[in-house]
């Protein structure tokens, strides 16, 4: 992993997993994750979901894609070939109960384009086995080379499995300034829709309410 947000958020998986084989979604608190929650995002997984659809997602990552993303598919933000690819690497890190690391090639309709590195992490929802995914996507470098333009599609590059010491990194205990905290930066927050017959305004979720609202926005009746 390059990006110091994911050492962070694999680092707090493997805590919180403790003993068993992946941690429990209930499990996760989204004040640890503040500073992530806009590049923080859920996936649906399993046989039962073969197009992954987000079940959260950031507003960063929204902002990124320029769409709304609750309900859209994962893999279809991929060209072809990487869809192939992912589905196959998805299914292994549920069954060995292990995160990925993919690192990608984020494309603008015009062609701009820039390094993506994204962390799936098994957890499991209502039960013992690994069938969500909590994700961390991160643009590497310099994001200005987009210049307000969203990403149309990502082309795999690389993906590791992250066994042992990888899966247990340490906490980094300092973020430096660009964690610092202050009265004038954004708080990060996730964005929900609900639709009702017409579309509802989103939902600006801070680091408060989102440990409140967590579980109940992923229940099966959220989406009915």
């Amino acid at each position: 992993m390059k990006h110091r947000n994911n050492h962070f958020a694999v680092g707090y998986w493997s805590r919180i997993r403790g003993t068993r084989p992946v941690p429990a979604q209930s499990d996760i608190d989204p004040r640890t994750l503040k500073r992530l929650l806009s590049q923080v995002f859920i996936l649906e997984a399993g046989p039962a979901s073969a197009e992954s659809p987000y079940r959260l997602a950031g507003t960063q990552l929204c902002e990124q894609f320029g769409q709304e993303l609750r309900g859209k598919s994962f893999l279809g933000q991929w060209d072809e070939g990487s869809r192939r690819a992912l589905a196959t690497l998805l299914a292994q890190s549920l069954r060995l109960s292990v995160p990925v690391c993919l690192t990608a090639i984020g494309v603008s309709a015009d062609c701009k384009m820039v390094e993506i590195e994204t962390v799936l992490m098994p957890i499991a929802y209502n039960g013992e086995s690994a069938n969500r995914f909590l994700g961390v996507m991160q643009i590497l470098g310099d994001s200005a080379v987009l210049a307000g333009r969203t990403i149309a599609f990502q082309r795999l590059v690389a993906s590791t499995m992250m066994h042992g010491r990888d899966a247990n990194s340490e906490t980094p205990a300092d973020f430096g300034d660009g964690f610092a905290d202050s009265p004038q930066s954004r708080v990060p927050h996730l964005r929900l829709v609900v639709s009702r017959g017409q579309q509802a305004d989103p939902l600006r979720i801070d680091s408060h309410a989102f440990d409140r609202l967590f579980e109940r926005s992923l229940t099966p009746a959220a989406t009915a």
